[in-house]
């Protein structure tokens, strides 16, 4: 089943891991909005560099630090996902807990791991 799935924290260098769950994503047949800081484009999809008004998000897949994620805090939630994962070197305790006290499922997971053992 597909899963409309937003990346914070997208890039269009193939090295970095928010390319890397894009493309991952998209391969595995989901939706993904993907949102940078920088213009360009994973698989034709351009990255999106502002933070736009979507509905029906069912993941939200953090690719940015602990020390950069305030600035997004009220964008995720507006977005009203179902789950909300932190990959490594983005564990936010502060952030996991009130997006789980708004009834967001929160984990500390990597995405990449999870679509590659069916799990996502």
């Amino acid at each position: 089943m597909s899963k409309t799935t937003v990346v914070i924290g997208a890039s269009d260098n193939p090295e970095k891991y928010g390319y890397k769950a894009t493309h991952s994503l998209l391969q595995h047949g989901h939706k993904v909005y993907p949102i940078g800081i920088k213009a360009g484009k994973i698989d034709g999809i351009e990255i999106i560099i502002d933070k736009p008004n979507l509905i029906n998000i069912d993941t939200v897949t953090l690719y940015v630090g602990a020390a950069h994620q305030e600035s997004w805090q009220e964008y995720i939630f507006a977005l009203k996902p179902k789950r909300l994962i932190f990959n490594p070197g983005t564990e936010n305790k502060k952030l996991f807990d009130l997006a789980t006290e708004k009834g967001i499922e929160c984990v500390d997971a990597c995405t990449l791991v999870m679509l590659s053992i069916g799990n996502y």
